[in-house]
């Protein structure tokens, strides 16, 4: 078992102290450096008071892309079974003639 790491995460201006697998790493700073570009575009597109406002509109969007993501897999999911049910029925009319 790995052990863990320490690390410390900035966030809004927050530093948030995490103890991580440290294949974990990456991605958390990875999520870090996201997270703060799109607070400063928010506050440079949008006349934003409050730092709340702000991440909560971070949080919508990156959650409104995770979701699209699943919808995106779910139709080509669908779609790759039609496929696969076509060939299925081809290969039954094929074997069966």
């Amino acid at each position: 078992m790995e052990d863990k790491l320490k690390i410390k995460i900035s966030i809004a201006d927050r530093v948030y102290p995490l103890t991580i697998q440290p294949s974990q790493e990456e991605g958390l700073r990875k999520a870090a450096k996201k997270i703060e570009a799109m607070i400063k575009q928010f506050e440079q597109n949008y006349a934003v008071r409050d730092k709340q406002d702000v991440l909560a509109m971070c949080a919508l969007q990156f959650a409104a892309q995770t979701e699209q993501k699943n919808i995106d897999k779910s139709s080509e999911m669908i779609e790759a079974e039609d496929k696969l049910k076509e060939l299925n029925n081809l290969l039954q009319e094929h074997l069966s003639s």
